[in-house]
């Protein structure tokens, strides 16, 4: 008895020092990027990660798709989402951008990989930037695509306003080869460069008549903006995928399970709705993402 008494002691002890060293190892640093939807993309995954038993630290809200990549390859953070589109144009520099939803995410799965990074399954929603307009002066002025943009500008030189951020002003996807494609060139003085968050309410307000976008925002419907026709087909797919280290993948195999379901759940409709109650309706990030895990059963 006293033998088996104390096996039972060294065993419990043995398992009092390994549980704890398994559960310490369970930790994951979540980043984002600062904008809206990057925040809810990384609260999603940080509940779910903790539903699972990680102890996450969340570093969402980092800044831009540089900052945030820089602190990924640099094991500041552990994963992040990115969009196919700015992986394969501004992180990987591919020379041509890539409009097929899946011939983009393999061709930035394979490229990628080379750097140790694992790009899981896509995410179906796409957040494609886009050109807005509101919507009153659209109809007005009979704007309907990007090139009634084009015409009508290059027709009335100095009378539109473009707001954009500096990163969209600079990405090789971004700015100027838009205006190369669709042949239209706005005063340098009529670029108006600002916080991304800003850029919906000067739109609204009347400070610029023409603004960047991203498709799937909700401010789009709070405010009752156009969002003009990609009619040269010139934006490419940005479908957002969980990005890991492979390292800290071959660690946590079970990343690629607990995050598969965002890849049937989460659509455009879906993402649209959660962002507008973010932005619109004024509700914290971390409470509207948890709402929609919740629902969707996956909480």
């Amino acid at each position: 008895m006293r033998k088996i008494l104390m096996t039972a002691c060294v065993v419990c002890l043995a398992l009092g020092l390994v549980l704890p060293a398994m559960a310490a190892d369970k930790k994951m640093v979540v980043g984002s990027k600062a904008f809206t939807e990057q925040r809810l993309l990384g609260q999603i995954m940080i509940q779910l990660l903790e539903k699972n038993g990680f102890k996450v630290d969340d570093k969402t809200g980092l800044g831009g798709t540089v900052v945030v990549r820089e602190a990924l390859v640099n094991k500041q953070i552990d994963i992040a989402m990115e969009y196919t589109g700015t992986g394969l144009i501004t992180i990987l520099k591919a020379p041509q951008p890539i409009t097929d939803p899946v011939k983009c995410y393999e061709e930035v799965k394979k490229l990628d990989e080379k750097n140790g990074m694992v790009w899981l399954p896509l995410i179906p929603f796409n957040n494609t930037y886009c050109l807005m307009m509101r919507r009153a002066d659209a109809e007005k002025l009979n704007i309907k695509s990007i090139s009634d943009l084009s015409k009508y500008a290059n027709a009335n030189p100095g009378k539109i306003a473009f707001g954009l951020n500096a990163e969209f002003y600079s990405r090789p996807d971004g700015y100027k080869p838009l205006q190369t494609a669709y042949d239209f060139k706005f005063p340098e003085d009529k670029i108006i460069k600002m916080d991304p968050g800003l850029l919906y309410k000067a739109l609204k307000e009347g400070q610029v008549e023409v603004s960047m976008g991203f498709s799937t925002d909700g401010r789009i419907k709070e405010f009752d903006l156009l969002v003009l026709q990609d009619d040269k087909v010139y934006f490419p797919v940005y479908n957002p995928c969980v990005v890991v280290r492979k390292e800290t993948l071959d660690a946590h195999p079970e990343l690629a399970k607990i995050f598969a379901p965002l890849s049937q759940k989460l659509d455009t409709k879906a993402i649209t709705e959660l962002n507008f109650q973010v932005d619109g309706e004024k509700k914290p990030a971390k409470d509207v993402a948890k709402e929609w895990l919740t629902k969707q059963g996956l909480l």
